[in-house]
């Protein structure tokens, strides 16, 4: 039965509101066990599960299927547990449950100053933004709305003081802000790892992938570093934060140099990936 949007967005949002009662009404790690132990049951047998096995083919070719199938149970679980500490980000940050390797590393993004943030589905991937408290930094982060704006609402809400520079619904008027934020010394944040259907294809363990070029093109038009981080998953709920710089050529054509350096920053990215391959989304259709 197709019911009305209007209605079928308010039967979502109530469902989705239930979900968060039961969430913050049990422990954190009570959370994160249930909803992950949930997710590695079931997900296995929905229509994704496909997508994921033969992405894993594609990257990761000299794995067993049955090492291949262990790496998407282990992707289902990240997922779940993602999905029950999105109810609890705030608790995760005042508990300390962040660590960021290395001290030097920090020392050295905090003297450099602005720059541009580039994360990826890994890990809890909304935790690599707390690398802005670390800073004393203000991120302007951007996210995909989803397709019931009330949901989005609270969606946004939980994971908003993350991002003290603002978090903007991806829009090309949002393109506009975000370079208007990094000409005036601001501190952009994106996930970057995604398909982008009007990117560049850039190789992404061996095998083209269409890919955003805008925090690349932001970086190069302004003149900021580019940096890519990775918010690791270690056991009882807790978190390594991983940062390396990525370099971007500095010729006189800058599209091809922003090309170079998306393709630099998933040269990053797959690197994380190859140290944790069960903790990053490998369901997402990536390549091309």
């Amino acid at each position: 039965m197709n019911l009305p949007k209007p209605l079928r967005h308010r039967l979502e949002y109530l469902g989705f509101r239930a979900a968060q009662a039961a969430a913050t009404a049990l422990p954190l790690e009570t959370v994160s066990r249930t909803s992950g132990a949930a997710w590695r049951l079931i997900a296995p047998r929905l229509y994704r599960q496909e997508r994921a096995l033969g992405n894993l083919k594609l990257a990761l070719p000299e794995l067993s299927d049955a090492e291949r199938e262990e790496i998407a149970r282990g992707m289902w679980e990240n997922l779940g547990r993602t999905f029950g500490e999105s109810f609890h980000l705030e608790e995760i940050v005042a508990q300390k449950r962040i660590r960021f390797e290395s001290a030097e590393r920090l020392e050295d993004m905090i003297r450099t100053g602005p720059s541009v943030m580039c994360g990826l589905h890994l890990g809890n991937w909304e935790l690599v933004a707390y690398t802005s408290k670390l800073m004393g930094a203000r991120f302007t982060g951007v996210y995909q709305r989803l397709s019931n704006p009330l949901v989005d609402e609270e969606t946004r809400k939980m994971r908003a003081f993350l991002y003290e520079g603002g978090l903007l619904p991806k829009t090309p008027v949002s393109a506009r802000a975000l370079m208007k934020t990094a000409k005036s010394g601001g501190y952009p944040a994106f996930l970057a790892d995604l398909r982008d259907d009007n990117g560049a294809a850039v190789p992404f363990f061996g095998k083209p992938a269409l890919s955003t070029v805008f925090p690349a093109l932001l970086a190069r038009k302004t003149g900021l570093p580019l940096y890519a981080g990775a918010a690791f998953r270690e056991p009882n709920v807790r978190f390594v934060i991983r940062v390396e710089p990525v370099a971007i050529p500095r010729t006189d054509d800058h599209a091809a140099d922003a090309i170079a350096g998306t393709a630099a920053l998933h040269a990053q990215f797959e690197a994380f990936i190859r140290q944790a391959p069960e903790q990053w989304m490998w369901a997402h259709r990536k390549w091309v």
